[in-house]
């Protein structure tokens, strides 16, 4: 992510307000559960221009973030269910947070109404360029000779749920450090303090353009097109490995269905503008081919199943 693109987006998010003065409107607020400035942020400020278009309505982007994104989607959840404030849901709070924090204050799957999937974002494993290892294979014999330690952006983070899942699969011990973020954490890598990192696609490109860090495959099923040459984990010796994150859209259970139904035509029509096709594009964002609640349905309930196991055989533990 650019510079430029980081204030082009902005500068497009700023014009949003003077049109919902002109219009007397309420707006559509996309409640993200993040911290600003953060690529899940970025993306939903893209599409939410993109939703004004065909809602016929200012979408405003609010941040509500903490507790892994419980504290925004549990402001959703108990929001009126009028279709007016949505939740840019990632795996955390859709799926995986219910099963971190025991005092989690809403059920996913009954306190929403899902309008659609918007799409997956890959991480990458990187190694610091020094680690003798320049495939999954080779890794997986290093680590069962040597002692190395992940770094991940925090504990139950999804960069730290990959290397659980990686340590599972491949039947090695390979520690887990966490750390106060990503940024903590891939500096480290950088420093060689740590062995490897799981991160997004854009943040580990230019290190490895650079040759800082060497990029081992990605975490999805199928190959990024932001690092098309580069194999998948699950391509090398670790079939069915996904450590994707997923992103999606909800809205309070309560939400009348033809309300849900113009949200989720709203959200297909964005995905089809090419400015904002090309942005997700440009994120490595594998677009989701079934834009309807049913399949963001399927895609909760498997996420949640898959990582139980995980979180329970690796004792993972929220921050």
């Amino acid at each position: 992510m650019t510079r430029r693109s980081i204030l082009a987006i902005a500068a497009a998010g700023g014009l949003a307000r003077p049109a919902l003065a002109q219009s007397g409107g309420r707006p559509v607020l996309l409640i993200v559960p993040f911290a600003p400035g953060g690529p899940t942020d970025l993306i939903a400020r893209r599409l939410a221009l993109g939703l004004g278009k065909p809602l016929g309505q200012v979408v405003v982007v609010e941040n509500r973030p903490g507790a892994g994104g419980n504290i925004g989607a549990e402001f959703v959840a108990r929001s009126a269910p009028d279709g007016q404030t949505i939740l840019f849901g990632t795996s955390g709070p859709l799926a995986i947070n219910r099963m971190l924090y025991p005092d989690q204050a809403y059920d996913p799957v009954k306190d929403f109404a899902p309008i659609a999937p918007l799409g997956r974002i890959p991480n990458v494993l990187t190694v610091n360029a020094k680690v003798p290892a320049r495939s999954v294979p080779e890794l997986v014999a290093l680590a069962k000779k040597e002692r190395l330690s992940f770094g991940s952006s925090g504990n139950g983070a999804s960069s730290h749920l990959a290397g659980a899942l990686f340590n599972r699969m491949a039947g090695t011990t390979i520690e887990h450090i966490p750390y106060k973020g990503t940024g903590p954490a891939l500096n480290d890598l950088l420093a060689g303090h740590v062995a490897m990192v799981f991160t997004d696609v854009l943040t580990a490109l230019p290190h490895i353009q650079g040759g800082r860090l060497h990029g081992l495959g990605v975490t999805t099923l199928e190959r990024s097109a932001v690092l098309p040459d580069l194999p998948t984990v699950a391509e090398q010796g670790l079939p069915g490995y996904d450590a994707s994150v997923f992103f999606g859209l909800t809205v309070a259970a309560a939400t009348p269905e033809p309300t849900q139904a113009r949200l989720r035509s709203a959200l297909a029509s964005a995905v089809g503008q090419p400015e904002v096709r090309q942005f997700l594009d440009s994120q490595g964002m594998q677009v989701a081919a079934d834009l309807t609640g049913a399949a963001l349905t399927t895609v909760m309930t498997e996420e949640s199943s898959r990582w139980a196991r995980v979180i329970k055989e690796a004792n993972v533990r929220a921050d």
